[in-house]
């Protein structure tokens, strides 16, 4: 987990030093296809087992000095950019991204990779706790569930604080990004969508039919109550909801229930 404080202390860089975990990691890339992007790649701790996959390869790192070194020991399909990925802009025809991402910085850094388009999957090493709940293991966070319509989210694993020099005080966690082909919602819609689950997520009430009343009124009651019978009771949350739940609540905002 690459860390983005400019100082002498060496950019607060914990490098992955564990080689099951980097095989697995590079296992999980190689079943996916197209040219990979790297965010932070160190030393090369994933960068060089990567290039075994024989993919076109790219690699942003924001320490010039180690960007230098690892130029030197990479093959000709390789290319380290000197760069922020928070700054860089990405290509937009089909690639991978990949990294293991600074656990201060998880939340801004995906922000920026589902804004972002051309990619079509994603393996990313983050914090333990963040790689869950993205996943929706113990409840979703609004983040997730704001993308859900456009991406799948997965866990892979957990890696021990261990695996990390210097070691970090929690443990990460392996998860990846598959966007949809096709989307639960459609893309016209992204910004409406959002904002409906924004309030929905944030709601207060007691249950379910009681947040859905306050947050959002347009949608048709009688049919919000048969849903929510369905599909549990009334006792859920929003986190308890999932990807395909959402989409159905939001496709119930207009008069008479149609779709939207």
């Amino acid at each position: 987990m690459r860390t983005h404080h400019h100082g002498r202390h060496e950019f607060g860089q914990n490098f992955l030093t564990d080689d099951a975990v980097i095989n697995t990691f590079v296992d999980l890339v190689s079943r996916t296809h197209g040219p990979i992007v790297e965010i932070g790649t160190g030393d090369g701790a994933l960068t060089l087992p990567l290039q075994r996959l024989g993919r076109r390869l790219t690699g942003i790192e924001i320490d010039s000095r180690r960007a230098e070194r690892l130029r030197r020991r990479v093959g000709p399909s390789t290319t380290i950019v000197t760069a922020d990925f928070l700054r860089h802009r990405l290509s937009a025809g089909p690639h991978v991204l990949v990294g293991n991402l600074p656990f201060h910085e998880t939340t801004p850094m995906l922000r920026r990779i589902l804004r972002s388009p051309g990619w079509t999957d994603a393996v990313l090493l983050v914090q333990w706790e963040v790689a869950r709940r993205r996943a929706g293991v113990g409840g979703a966070t609004l983040m997730t569930a704001q993308w859900w319509p456009w991406y799948e989210f997965g866990l892979s694993g957990r890696v021990p604080a261990a695996a990390f020099r210097p070691r970090p005080n929690v443990d990460g966690g392996l998860m990846t990004i598959t966007r949809r082909e096709r989307p639960l919602v459609a893309g016209a819609r992204q910004q409406e969508y959002q904002d409906f689950v924004q309030r929905v997520f944030t709601g207060r009430g007691r249950g379910l039919p009681q947040i859905l009343t306050a947050a959002a009124p347009d949608l048709p009651r009688r049919r919000v109550q048969e849903w929510v019978r369905w599909g549990g009771g009334s006792a859920r949350l929003p986190k308890d909801l999932d990807a395909r739940d959402w989409a159905e609540l939001f496709g119930m905002r207009v008069a008479g229930g149609r779709r939207v």
